[in-house]
């Protein structure tokens, strides 16, 4: 069987469910709201599993799932080497978000990366520790930043209200998504106008290291045609 690892929950499970739909297969709950089983029509072959979007990327690492729907953003900041590991099959046109760094409006004179490498270096001189920056995104954003030749900041764990965290004087700097910036503003924080991490948005991954059996091989060609895609080179199975 191709298993196919789909957001258990919530909008995402929606969109997923009406894009899959609106190509002629239908996915769909079985059993209660705490039960994570599905079913699948319209295709050969597949299981649907219902996993929470967080768990999908560590699912086609490991290979337990052949296919899944997560937000891009995530692959790229849980799996290292992540395009080793995992393919784009097919972007979904929903789940858009960007992954931004913001300031405190306060700070009129930074509004560039350049202007909070220097925000950041001034700030380590006059309280002896560096500058925080919570986020969820660890991976990205510190490849990100390295890579733009940002130093002198420490990267802070945020698992809940990330926008919160400089109100509330965990942080003074924040790196998370945002869709529309309202949360942002709300909170008296501002964009960096060149610091647009990464562009995410829902897409549909195959998972190099599953059990590509020809069994799995012929479903997921079968897949790919109803859902009018090419399909993918994926390893054999020995």
């Amino acid at each position: 069987m191709l298993k196919l690892g789909v957001p258990s929950k919530g909008r995402l499970m929606e969109q997923t469910f009406e894009w899959f739909a609106a190509r002629g297969v239908k996915l769909r709950r079985t059993g209660s709201e705490r039960e994570y089983s599905g079913a699948v029509e319209g295709a050969d072959g597949v299981e649907l599993v219902l996993l929470s979007a967080g768990e999908i990327p560590r699912e086609l690492s490991a290979g337990r799932i052949h296919l899944g729907v997560t937000g891009s953003d995530l692959v790229r900041d849980k799996l290292a080497d992540w395009s080793a590991q995992v393919a784009e099959l097919a972007p979904l046109g929903f789940g858009h978000a960007d992954l931004i760094i913001a300031v405190p409006t306060a700070w009129a004179d930074v509004d560039t990366l350049e202007d909070l490498d220097a925000a950041a270096a001034a700030f380590r001189r006059q309280h002896g520790h560096r500058l925080r920056i919570a986020t969820k995104y660890h991976r990205l954003v510190r490849d990100y930043l390295q890579a733009e030749g940002v130093a002198d900041y420490q990267l802070v764990d945020s698992q809940g209200a990330t926008e919160g965290t400089v109100k509330n004087l965990t942080a003074e700097a924040i790196a998370d998504i945002t869709s529309s910036g309202e949360t942002l503003r709300a909170n008296h924080l501002k964009i960096l106008s060149d610091a647009l991490i990464h562009q995410s948005q829902a897409t549909l991954f195959v998972a190099m290291a599953a059990d590509w059996t020809p069994d799995a091989s012929m479903a997921l060609d079968g897949l790919c045609a109803q859902l009018g895609l090419t399909s993918p080179r994926v390893p054999a199975s020995l």
